[in-house]
């Protein structure tokens, strides 16, 4: 397998249909050849929602096809075919995604809510010589490009006038609004299947972003699949909750545009109340993490009927609860539920439950939803520490192969190998997820048991995070709980800390009940009730920002 896995990206116009090529390793649909097509189709049908602002498909393939001429002529061919884009929420953000790829660059997101050193950083390893800023990003501009020593072109389509940026960066080549090429000069990309659609950089356990390259086989493998299976159409509205640098943001992008939907993008305010905007908008198709369902709940906005406009729901992220299932499932009478997983490595999701009121309480193990089977052509295979497979009814760790499965880790071979593996006995490579999964029996789904490193070692004795977790959501009632091993000790950890998204509660009845549960080592030392348990960036439960609160304190208990 490549560790770098990255192509020349070249504008040429092949002979092929729109978006594909039969050069290379075999013909691929290119991701951004549904859009084009779909503007030419429905070229009034609104196709965009962001920052107050409504594009048509019209007026939004304009901006991209300026963009992606004007990366076409103006890159500098020393650099790798990879744009970024600098930009967050706003029309200029999901222009500059689908222009990089129009111009036949991979597109790398950065994000001004990260700190900037971060972003600067992730310009700096994937080798970007191209960046696209929207106007609320340039704030940030500075410390984003300081001691970068290659000249950059940069684009920033909101302004008209740019003179007084170029002043401040000399070195670089800014250009405006109206130094955009015409979109009459944009050109088909040659496509090549294992060209890099998008560098997204995850968290490295170094401190260092590590980079995940997603061929643009990858993406249309999964595309091909949901797009059938969920059928979308022209007449969706569809949610889009993700930041770009979550890589579930290219299933609402990709799909709403693939098949003429109006992607909706809500605006700061909306994400405190997300609820009124799936009324607002009367959205069809809504995507989230477990998370926002539970704050949704939690805002008692979860009520029956309330949502009748939705006809597909998607949870990913992180484990679903059993009880913000169910409560959606009612709130939402008219919609099909799934439960999707899939870690960026395996392009965006590979496995699927379809949530049944009768039978899905049944199925689920510590009070969370299952994650199902496979998607058609990934294929599972769940192992114990030598990497034998487990019998059925066993857990060990989740191992996947299939056409979503990625290039490996940007200019790093040493991890690509550690991750990607062929196990004794297999001739395929397979990536490790680090997920702890149930190995299901004859007839039953695959079941979510947590991340490898949530068995944790405790006075002795191995503890499963979950199943604390599942006991203090059963004793308490409440979604949002996330139990956290603490303090460190030399042999593993002391005692295990569980904040709950609730009013404060009788901490000495909840310990007492959980202690009719749980062994006497598995009851948590200490409950934290707070308001709302702080998310990442992804919109997930930010475990290590817990962690750190404890690490604060000025003693510990």
């Amino acid at each position: 397998m490549s560790a770098l896995g990255v192509e020349d990206g070249r504008a040429k116009r092949p002979g092929s249909s729109v978006g594909t090529s039969s050069s290379g390793s075999g013909a691929c649909r290119q991701l951004w050849a549904g859009f084009v097509e779909t503007a030419e189709r429905f070229p009034d049908r609104p196709a965009l929602l962001a920052d107050g602002q409504t594009l048509s498909y019209a007026e939004l393939a304009d901006l991209a096809r300026r963009i992606g001429a004007t990366l076409q002529t103006r890159s500098d061919a020393a650099g790798p075919p990879l744009t970024a884009v600098f930009a967050y929420r706003t029309p200029a953000a999901f222009a500059g995604v689908l222009g990089s790829l129009m111009a036949g660059h991979g597109y790398v997101p950065l994000n001004r809510t990260f700190p900037p050193a971060r972003s600067r950083i992730m310009l700096e390893q994937a080798g970007c010589r191209s960046l696209i800023v929207d106007r609320d990003s340039l704030v940030q501009l500075e410390e984003v490009l300081a001691g970068t020593a290659a000249p950059m072109l940069v684009l920033v389509p909101e302004l008209e006038d740019v003179t007084d940026l170029r002043a401040a960066w000399p070195t670089h080549t800014i250009l405006g609004a109206a130094d955009l090429a015409s979109a009459a000069t944009w050109t088909e990309p040659e496509a090549r299947p294992d060209a890099v659609a998008y560098l997204l950089f995850t968290s490295g356990s170094t401190g260092i972003p590590k980079g995940v390259m997603v061929a643009h086989r990858n993406v249309r493998a999964f595309l091909d699949y949901v797009l059938e299976r969920y059928e979308i159409t022209e007449q969706d509205r569809m949610s889009q909750m993700f930041d770009m640098t979550f890589d579930l943001s290219i299933f609402d992008m990709f799909a709403a545009w693939e098949r003429g939907a109006w992607l909706c993008c809500p605006p700061k305010k909306a994400l405190m109340n997300p609820s009124g905007f799936i009324k607002e908008m009367e959205l069809t198709v809504w995507f989230s993490v477990p998370s926002t369902a539970v704050f949704i709940k939690r805002l008692r906005a979860l009520r029956p009927g309330a949502f009748p406009s939705l006809r597909l729901s998607l949870f990913c992220g992180e484990p679903l609860p059993l009880s913000v299932a169910a409560a959606w499932d009612e709130a939402a009478p008219n919609s099909v539920v799934e439960n999707i997983y899939g870690p960026t490595e395996l392009t965006i999701a590979c496995t699927y439950y379809r949530w049944d009121a009768v039978r899905s309480p049944a199925e689920a193990k510590i009070g969370i939803v299952p994650i199902g089977e496979p998607f058609p052509g990934m294929r599972s295979l769940i192992v114990d520490q030598q990497l034998n497979e487990v019998a059925p009814g066993q857990h060990g760790e989740l191992l996947m192969t299939g056409p979503q499965m990625t290039l490996g880790y940007w200019k790093d071979a040493d991890k690509t190998a550690g991750a990607f593996i062929t196990p004794g006995g297999r001739s395929e490579v397979y990536y490790r997820t680090g997920d702890r999964v149930r190995r299901p029996m004859p007839g039953e789904p695959m079941t979510h048991l947590g991340r490898m490193d949530s068995q944790i070692k405790l006075r002795g004795h191995r503890v499963e995070l979950g199943e604390v977790e599942a006991a203090v959501r059963d004793a308490c009632g409440r979604d949002g709980v996330v139990a956290v091993p603490w303090p460190v000790t030399e042999n593993g950890y002391e005692g295990i800390e569980v904040f709950v998204e609730a009013d404060p509660l009788d901490a000495v009845a909840l310990r007492s009940d959980i202690a009719d549960r749980l062994p006497d080592y598995m009851v948590p030392r200490r409950f934290h009730f707070l308001d709302r348990v702080p998310l990442n960036v992804n919109g997930k439960f930010d475990r290590k920002a817990l962690v750190a609160s404890l690490a604060s304190e000025p003693s510990a208990e």
